[in-house]
């Protein structure tokens, strides 16, 4: 949608070159194309020219932009941008756009296209003398480029591998999580049809849609971050788009080790329960790292084996060879056409999985997925929301009642108890820290009750000065779990046995 702006796409020029087409000619000016005048330093915005490029009027008198003087830095990001700023580049934005061939854009790689970009609001600048200092002019140039090509002002924050989460509420409010903690930015979008725009170009890439019509949508970048996106009418003050971000370099169980996440030997563990196929479940709330720590316990699946992922927006970054990724999909505008995730997990039954992954168990697919554990699909893996093993369990239970199978209590019991081996509960501290709280194994059944006993703890001992959580993993002194069995079959007994003999000696040394 590389074409001419209207009044309505005036803010969003298109959709990302995709970089896959030949290289076109390197002039990208449309013929006869004349470059609107810019504002003078020191001139207001006002009369035709002003108009026709689309810019709103800054206060009278307003000067070059160096001659701004800077805010205080907003934290976790650079000084807040000036108000002329903006104004001026808006204004040179659009002098582009009425420049440039928006056609011969689409066929150049991404490289070519930003570099033609520059060299264009380069000649702008030059042309109608904006008195700019090297770094705005080098920050317009970025600006520009990322408007055009890429995710506009998420660019800067997209790129940074420290930042957690992304929440925009709104064209002026951006906020980051970092750490653990949340920290507003200076981020903001030319208005609100700039952001609209953006999250448009987000969920096309997967083939879905948010408008007035479909106004909230669940989607993912490239990288396999998740998005999510509320317009209005629903959101009152504009669009409103939440990115939870993946790390370009995926995190393994050694990184969890050195962040303090779980011990050596916890690790140990967990590795040994991925490798022998044990069922497991990993239990947390938002924000918590349960995704991070699926992904770390599938990096121990051989890679002889064939996996079936079942996700509703697919993040799951398996490294074995032989993986099958499928995603749900919403209702289109008739409410037709849905595939929801009971239908993924019922229908992956069918394509000779060995071992089946739901990225998160929310609804009726929990009994698909015990029926799967429980039929020769060991070594199966999923999440839901609990905040302890105890209350996954009952999660469990209620998700099966509410997707109307009319089953007694303790059949459901039953059915949880032959199907799940190890519960993993993963926690965010007050802090901001992560944590594995409980490594749990389901051992059996008692009456109506499922019992379940812990192999590691993590208890919270204090704090510090600077308010940090001080705390430690401690073993729970069990020689010998209810999946030793398995283990010996897979020949990981004698580590299985190091490793809680380990933790079993670093309990007395604490």
């Amino acid at each position: 949608m590389f074409g001419k702006r209207t009044d309505e796409t005036r803010p969003a020029p298109g959709l990302p070159v995709t970089g896959q087409p030949p290289a076109a000619p390197a002039a990208l000016s449309a013929p006869g194309a004349a470059i609107p005048d810019l504002p003078m330093p020191g001139s207001s915005f006002g009369g035709q020219q002003a108009r026709a490029a689309g810019a709103a009027p800054p206060p009278q008198g307003s000067g070059a932009v160096s001659q701004q003087a800077p805010k205080k830095p907003e934290a976790g990001m650079g000084p807040r941008k000036s108000e002329n700023y903006y104004d001026i580049k808006g204004t040179i934005f659009n002098a582009l756009i009425d420049a440039i061939d928006l056609t011969q854009l689409g066929q150049l790689d991404r490289d070519a296209a930003r570099d033609e970009i520059r060299d264009i609001v380069n000649e702008i600048i030059t042309l109608k003398d904006v008195v700019m200092s090297i770094a705005e002019q080098e920050d317009l140039l970025e600006d520009i480029c990322n408007d055009v090509l890429g995710y506009g002002p998420l660019e800067p924050l997209l790129a940074r591998d420290d930042i957690a989460d992304i929440m925009v509420n709104g064209a002026n409010t951006t906020f980051i999580e970092v750490g653990g903690k949340m920290q507003k930015t200076g981020v903001r979008f030319r208005d609100n049809a700039q952001l609209l725009n953006i999250c448009q170009r987000i969920v096309s890439q997967i083939g879905r849609r948010v408008d007035e019509a479909s106004p909230i949508c669940d989607a993912r970048l490239m990288d396999g971050s998740r998005v999510n996106v509320i317009v209005p009418p629903l959101a009152i003050d504009g669009p409103t788009l939440t990115i939870r971000k993946f790390k370009k370099d995926r995190l393994k169980l050694p990184d969890l080790v050195k962040f303090g996440s779980i011990t050596p030997e916890g690790a140990t563990i967990l590795e040994i329960i991925g490798r022998v196929r044990c069922n497991v479940l990993i239990s947390g709330g938002t924000g918590s790292g349960k995704t991070t720590l699926l992904n770390c316990l599938t990096g121990y699946i051989d890679h002889d084996e064939r996996v079936i992922t079942c996700e509703d927006a697919a993040e799951l970054q398996l490294q074995q060879p032989h993986v099958v990724r499928l995603e749900t999909r919403p209702p289109n505008l008739e409410g037709e056409g849905e595939i929801n995730m009971r239908d993924l997990v019922k229908n992956c039954l069918r394509m000779r999985p060995e071992r089946i992954i739901v990225g998160e168990v929310r609804g009726p697919e929990a009994f698909d997925l015990l029926q799967a554990m429980n039929t020769g699909h060991d070594g199966s893996m999923g999440t839901l929301h609990a905040n302890s093993p105890r209350e996954g369990i009952s999660r469990l239970e209620s998700m099966i009642t509410m997707g109307g199978f009319s089953l007694p209590s303790k059949t459901i019991k039953e059915m949880i108890c032959g199907s799940i081996d190890v519960i993993v509960q993963a926690s965010r501290l007050r802090d901001g820290s992560r944590r594995i709280t409980h490594i749990t194994e389901v051992v059996g059944m008692e009456g109506d009750v499922i019992i379940t006993q812990d192999l590691f703890v993590y208890e919270i001992v204090g704090e510090d000065a600077n308010g940090k959580i001080i705390g430690r993993h401690r073993s729970t002194g069990i020689a010998r779990p209810h999946f030793w069995d398995r283990a010996r079959y897979y020949n990981e007994e004698r580590r299985l046995a190091d490793a809680l003999e380990k933790a079993e000696s670093r309990n007395e040394m604490d």
